[in-house]
């Protein structure tokens, strides 16, 4: 064999033998590997399709955070460097638990694992997590509390733990994930009242829990970036009181489906209020329709079906000129519509029906549906109404 044959045969052999041991050397940090290998571990693999992200994962054969990945760790996982930053499952229907041992990737950001079947409760090792996020574990059966350790994770903006069947209260200390911007508990059995919320919160979802009592002031106490709020389907009950409508940010809420008996509305300062869609349907409020709600310059959609109101509606609706949804039907509303809500040139949509009004044209959509029976306004206002 010629010398350059023997060189040329040598540095192919080099590359082949170099690339086989960069190949069998692990890149992935070991407690990463450690806690990727306890959370697979953790999982029914009755439950993992070979098709799926977590059917890929073989440390056997291949490391997490190695590239190219051509048959293995395909999904799931994303790394920078040596260190796992997301988890983000695919919807596959795994069914376990969640490994406390998650607590050694130290370096998470995302962990993602929604819509499947995690049961048990949630670990509170999670609290190790100085990194995260992100932490998103809806739609699944955990159980238990919201663990008050999660609480301490100072770099948390959105956590979902919706759809699930966590219990009992919230913990005291919320109001201390300081960066939270999204929070979702909603589909749970959560029960009590709401303490103080996070100071940078944008998004409130607490609907169909078993919250219960008034909603407090000191709750919400500098919640100046706060936009939606969605705790209909609970149990609140008392009078919303006018500091409510005065949080600076608030655009969207659903108060639906409670326990309310009053509702104090004040007029907005300066006509500055950004609140667009407001639903306090299904409660029992009583007394007459705020009419400090046509003064609010952007609302569009306003709801206060099913509830106990009397009167009449303020004309001042007819100069509302942002209103395009008004349902107040299943009240014992009297009187005569607002004319500007019934002309054939009208944008509002949604139903004055089942109230005692008794000029209230079918021609209107608006009006399709039927009155209340004469003699249940007779009974509610002690003689026939008057308009």
């Amino acid at each position: 064999m010629s010398s350059s044959a023997f060189s040329s045969f040598f540095f192919l052999f080099f590359v082949i033998f170099f690339s086989v041991f960069l190949s069998a050397e692990s890149l992935t940090e070991f407690s990463d590997v450690e806690a990727l290998k306890a959370f697979k571990s953790a999982i029914k693999p009755s439950t993992v399709p070979s098709y799926s992200c977590l059917g890929s994962w073989d440390f056997a054969s291949a490391d997490p955070c190695s590239l190219p990945r051509l048959t293995h760790f395909l999904c799931g996982l994303t790394c920078s460097g040596d260190r796992v930053t997301q988890l983000i499952l695919d919807k596959a229907g795994y069914s376990g638990t969640l490994s406390p041992l998650i607590s050694k990737l130290t370096q998470l950001i995302t962990l993602d694992i929604q819509s499947n079947n995690f049961y048990g409760p949630i670990p509170t090792s999670l609290s190790s997590l100085p990194n995260l996020q992100n932490l998103v574990l809806r739609d699944n059966s955990f159980s238990g509390s919201v663990p008050p350790s999660i609480t301490t994770l100072k770099s948390l903006q959105t956590l979902d733990l919706s759809q699930n069947s966590l219990s009992g209260s919230l913990p005291v200390s919320m109001n201390s994930l300081a960066t939270l911007r999204r929070l979702d508990l909603s589909f749970n059995r959560l029960a009590g009242a709401i303490p103080p919320l996070p100071s940078n919160l944008i998004e409130l979802a607490i609907k169909a829990n078993s919250l219960s009592g008034s909603l407090q002031k000191s709750s919400f106490y500098g919640l100046t970036q706060l936009e939606v709020v969605e705790l209909s389907q609970n149990s609140f009950a008392g009078t919303l009181e006018s500091w409510f409508f005065q949080l600076p940010a608030l655009q969207q809420v659903n108060l639906a489906n409670n326990s309310f008996t009053g509702v104090a509305v004040p007029t907005p300062t300066k006509h500055n209020s950004d609140l667009v869609a407001l639903d306090l349907g299904f409660n029992k409020i009583e007394g007459y329709l705020p009419v400090n709600f046509a003064s609010y310059p952007v609302l569009s959609s306003l709801s206060l079906r099913y509830n106990r109101l009397r009167g009449q509606i303020p004309a001042q609706f007819n100069k509302q000129q942002s209103l395009r949804r008004l349902f107040l039907d299943g009240n014992f509303l009297k009187g005569s519509p607002p004319v500007g809500l019934l002309s054939g040139g009208t944008t509002v949509s949604g139903s004055l029906g089942d109230n005692c009004l008794q000029q209230c044209p079918p021609s209107s959509e608006l009006c399709l549906k039927p009155q209340k029976p004469a003699s249940i306004c007779q009974q509610a206002y002690g003689g026939k109404p008057k308009s």
